[in-house]
């Protein structure tokens, strides 16, 4: 997949597309469908599929203090898009100066000129451009003007929930990680570096690694079953998220602790994937009850991903343990 941005995206690339526009975080399962619509009109045509995103998040600038947090990261966003075998990503950057400009302005100067422009498929209700008057219906009319078709998709859903970024950030935060799986069609992952933390694992026997992470949407907090890659190996682990109130911890941190793996992972990269949350953190009358608990949360953290039979890919393109 090619990747166009910067002030490249003024610049003629392409003489003809298939478009399909949106910020598309997360890429849940009804992203996916629009993608994979996208790749068979893509090859009818003879024609490259071009996903248009912006980056930041156009509320990043317009409204931070009501900007979401993000499911995944640009690079995340990126790979999983490039998953489905789309031919260009082409990442607008946003700024207040390119809010102000108009839908006519960006389907014409950009959509059109810049890609070819032939035909666009756009997600149910979906608008874009200055006030959000890139609808349906100024889409149909740009296209008698300037030549290209278009269509909007249903909403994609089951037992009557549509799928949506706003759904998987709902179910994260609450912990609730096979209601995001179902939606997002994997589970809910981060990926971060290992640091140093205080090692209050290590003096309780149970060794963790601290996560450093760039990723926005941290579950709720508790003890979790997880998977994790690292160096290119799956590992079963345990991982807690809160702020150690035994110890009259303060700072919120992800610490993650690996089953049958030994080793340094210092300053290594790694994915925690969120297969099921075991219960809330607590806090306990003495290490002695917090150890007793940490072996109890072990043992279930084996049972759960023992059951864990099917597989996936990763949003890099690995093979590992699912938990749908």
């Amino acid at each position: 997949m090619h990747i166009v941005t910067g002030t490249n995206i003024y610049e003629v690339i392409l003489d003809a597309s298939i478009v399909t526009i949106g910020n598309f975080d997360g890429v849940h399962r009804g992203h996916e469908e629009i993608f994979r619509h996208l790749k068979q009109k893509s090859v009818e045509r003879g024609i490259p599929s071009v996903v248009v995103t912006f980056e930041p998040h156009p509320l990043k600038v317009l409204a931070p203090e009501s900007a979401p947090m993000l499911i995944t990261t640009f690079e995340q966003k990126a790979a999983l898009i490039d998953k489905s075998g789309i031919d260009y990503l082409f990442v607008v950057p946003f700024s207040r100066e390119f809010s102000r400009l108009s839908a006519h302005d960006f389907v014409l100067n950009i959509l059109c000129r810049s890609l070819g422009m032939k035909h666009i498929i756009i997600g149910h209700d979906y608008a874009f451009g200055r006030g959000r008057e890139g609808n349906f219906a100024t889409l149909e009319n740009l296209g008698a003007l300037h030549g290209f078709t278009l269509e909007d998709l249903p909403p994609l859903g089951e037992q009557g929930v549509v799928f949506s970024s706003s759904l998987v950030r709902s179910a994260v935060i609450d912990g609730d990680m096979p209601a995001a799986s179902r939606i997002l069609g994997r589970c809910y992952q981060i990926s971060g570096t290992v640091v140093h933390g205080r090692n209050v694992g290590q003096g309780l026997g149970f060794p963790t690694a601290n996560i450093a992470t760039h990723n926005e949407l941290i579950p709720a907090d508790g003890v979790y079953a997880v998977q994790v890659e690292v160096d290119g190996t799956v590992v079963k682990g345990a991982c807690n998220i809160g702020c150690n109130p035994t110890f009259g911890g303060e700072i919120r941190s992800i610490e993650v602790f690996l089953l049958d793996f030994s080793g340094s992972i210092y300053d290594k990269e790694v994915t925690v994937q969120f297969v099921q949350r075991l219960r809330p953190v607590l806090r306990f009358a003495d290490v002695d009850a917090l150890k007793n608990a940490i072996s109890q949360d072990v043992a279930q953290v084996r049972t759960i991903l023992d059951s864990v039979n099917t597989h996936c890919l990763n949003i890099f393109g690995r093979l590992e343990p699912c938990a749908l």
